[in-house]
């Protein structure tokens, strides 16, 4: 007999949603979040234990990376369902014992949330009952200087997060306000960056005369070159 059980329903927030609210414990005290990152982009990420291999590997390099993200004005903020005296003793492991791809004597600086009741991480999604019950699955949030969410990455328990795309996908969108532009497939700083549409044909070719630096194939894809220190230029990064 087939079951009539429906699969839980697990909620979280959209790409445009105010960032949920919350207080909590972490490794560099109590946060109010995001209400004290007001001004900066933030980068809300869980994984799903402390002492745990792939975890591991990922810590060190947001930590190593973290004055990178710094410099384009972003903080990191960490999570996981464990307890403040794991993850405390757990980053003193990493300091103290593990060598990863050349990075050694690693010290996480920012915050790492403590949220055993599960709170934080339910209000988040970052528990998907499919793949663990009792585990926040590797969540990424990036939310702007004004609290709201701009992006969305989800990761299963065994793999890896790409660092890359995680500092591109920031740049890009910083870019993308700041310009009032697109980026296409595969962009990075310095690459050709999408003209929105223009409407028409006729105001495509408008905008042609006289602007060297963007190309038109049809009405509704236009580039435009934008160099890499432009970029950096006006978002700020250091």
């Amino acid at each position: 007999m087939e079951s009539t059980e429906r699969p839980e329903t697990v909620s979280m927030p959209r790409i445009g949603d105010k960032a949920p609210a919350f207080k909590a414990v972490s490794t560099q005290g109590e946060i109010n979040f995001p209400e004290q990152y007001e001004g900066s982009w933030v980068i809300l990420f869980s994984h799903p234990a402390d002492f745990t291999p792939v975890c591991t590997s990922e810590f060190m390099t947001f930590a190593t990376l973290e004055q990178q993200f710094a410099d384009a004005n972003c903080k990191l903020v960490g999570l996981s369902v464990d307890g403040l005296y794991s993850h405390i003793a757990w980053l003193r492991t990493i300091k103290e014992k593990i060598e990863y791809k050349g990075m050694k004597n690693v010290e996480v600086q920012f915050p790492l949330i403590e949220d055993i009741t599960m709170e934080v991480a339910k209000m988040y999604g970052m528990i998907q009952p499919a793949e663990s019950n009792t585990k926040a699955v590797r969540a990424v949030f990036f939310i702007d200087p004004k609290g709201i969410i701009r992006a969305i990455i989800y990761y299963p328990l065994s793999l890896g997060r790409n660092f890359d795309e995680l500092y591109r996908v920031l740049i890009a969108l910083q870019t993308a306000d700041a310009f009032s532009v697109a980026c296409p497939a595969d962009w990075r700083p310095g690459d050709d960056v999408i003209v929105p549409p223009a409407g028409s044909c006729g105001v495509a070719k408008d905008r042609m005369e006289g602007k060297e630096d963007m190309k038109c194939y049809d009405w509704f894809f236009c580039t435009k070159k934008l160099d890499k220190e432009t970029i950096f230029k006006k978002i700020g990064k250091k």
